[in-house]
């Protein structure tokens, strides 16, 4: 179960639920993906900010009491598919419906878009093809720019999923495409975002993944060659990501990003 952290006056909560299992190069490398977006996402070098860890993917989830004594919620990448009827799925959705309810900030990568996108109304299902790759994405005009940040108008992010969101509700807007997909990335009122690719990825966890799924058939090795040596010589725009991230995750604290999202 996760643990609230301890810190001083005043303290942010902040939760990542994990919706996969960590690999033992993951977790050896990076303290697992926890440390990953802890890594991306934290600012508590003050002790003002407490991150804790919820395994989703084993039905781990804050009950309600718990659930409101977090400003915000981080929901990760996995291997399983977001349309899946998987019962932790399924409790997982049911979570993100309660927590929009209690106005929380909820950020959610590449399986956690998704989810957040089932959530909300829309619809999930697979792509055409594998994406794997470090991908351009053109930011909507609505989002940028945003003078705080200096964000250009389009971003370079690492990808790597087989599904993706295929239609949202009317209420939804998206605010970043590619020419692979359409909607790399929405905002769902002033709390909910979701982001296709991986701000958190480093190069290195991408090359490893392309190992695993090499190494389960997913993909021949000729495009896998291909891939991590199209790879090796770009660089994404992690820091204009983490930025961005964070800035939605607490834009109360930060320079608020939601009202640059109000209608």
């Amino acid at each position: 179960m996760g643990s609230l952290g301890i810190c001083g006056n005043p303290c942010r909560r902040f939760a990542v639920l994990l919706c996969a299992e960590d690999s033992e190069y993951v977790r050896e490398t990076y303290g697992g993906y926890f440390g990953v977006f802890k890594a991306m996402l934290a600012e508590d070098e003050d002790g003002s900010e407490a991150w804790d860890l919820f395994r989703a993917v084993s039905g781990d989830l804050p009950g309600d009491a718990e659930a409101e004594l977090y400003d915000g919620f981080v929901i990760t990448g996995s291997c399983s598919d977001a349309h899946g009827d998987d019962l932790w799925i399924q409790q997982l959705v049911s979570f993100v419906k309660k927590v929009d309810s209690m106005r929380k900030k909820i950020l959610g990568v590449c399986f956690g878009h998704q989810i957040l996108s089932i959530a909300v109304g829309g619809k999930v299902g697979r792509a055409k093809s594998w994406d794997i790759s470090l991908r351009t994405v053109q930011l909507s005009p609505t989002l940028t720019p945003i003078s705080s940040l200096n964000l250009p108008s389009s971003l370079s992010i690492i990808e790597c999923h087989r599904d993706e969101v295929k239609e949202l509700p009317p209420k939804a807007e998206v605010i970043a495409r590619s020419n692979q997909t359409g909607i790399e990335m929405f905002r769902y009122g002033n709390n909910i975002m979701g982001i296709q690719g991986h701000p958190e990825y480093t190069k290195d966890i991408l090359l490893y993944l392309i190992d695993r799924l090499l190494q389960r058939g997913f993909i021949e090795k000729p495009y896998a060659e291909e891939l991590k040596a199209n790879i090796e010589v770009c660089e994404p725009d992690r820091e204009a990501w983490r930025k961005l991230c964070v800035t939605f995750l607490k834009g109360d604290l930060k320079g608020d990003l939601c009202s640059e999202f109000d209608n």
